[in-house]
């Protein structure tokens, strides 16, 4: 395309990646998520200082860039498109964290910055609500069956049996970028069931 005359070398692949992503290549997807995540897990990290977090903000940040791929523009760097979409969730992600904290008085932050929390939810919920969580388990249980098989998979593993990325790379024997790349389109799958029944939650 004319555009791309204009661009850096590394633009050029960025863009043509993202241009093959919007017709469905996942490989596309995959090869932005190897150029990109640790970067993007280093510099949320910094933030959040906590490794599962920023494992699974990382996961978010890369969900939210590509849902929103049509509205990216080659005239700045796709990685700058990238790290502002990371950073905001980031923050997004620690305002919440605080909030939480600070209305249920169950944590501190200690010297090196890290929030230390206190589950109060055994102790404070009572007989109705904890009613009201068992049916919102089981109604996630149920939306994670309607998923097509290697989405469900990698859900189980992740969230109900809380596997490492790592380690579920290696039980399925794929690549450490591709069960990223799926395991976000899963979550936003289940986003969108979510939405749809919301009601019933």
């Amino acid at each position: 395309m004319e555009l791309t005359k204009n661009l850096s070398d590394k633009a050029k692949r960025d863009y043509e990646l993202v241009q093959n992503a919007l017709i469905g290549n996942q490989g596309a997807y995959s090869q932005l998520m190897d150029f990109y995540r640790e970067s993007v897990y280093h510099t949320i990290i910094k933030m959040v200082k906590n490794t599962d977090d920023a494992e699974d903000l990382t996961i978010e940040a890369f969900g939210k860039a590509f849902s929103r791929l049509d509205q990216y523009s080659p005239n700045f760097a796709f990685s700058t498109w990238l790290f502002k979409i990371a950073t905001n969730n980031c923050i997004d992600f620690i305002r919440k964290k605080r909030l939480k904290v600070t209305s249920m008085d169950t944590g501190y932050t200690r010297d090196d910055g890290e929030v230390i929390y206190i589950d109060a939810r055994s102790s404070t919920m009572t007989p109705e609500e904890e009613i009201i969580n068992d049916q919102k388990v089981k109604l996630m249980r149920d939306l994670v069956t309607r998923l097509k098989p290697r989405y469900r998979e990698l859900v189980e593993l992740r969230y109900f049996e809380e596997l490492s990325y790592e380690e579920i790379a290696e039980t399925l024997n794929l690549p450490l970028g591709t069960v990223k790349a799926q395991l976000f389109r899963a979550r936003d799958f289940l986003a969108t069931m979510i939405e749809k029944t919301k009601e019933t939650i």
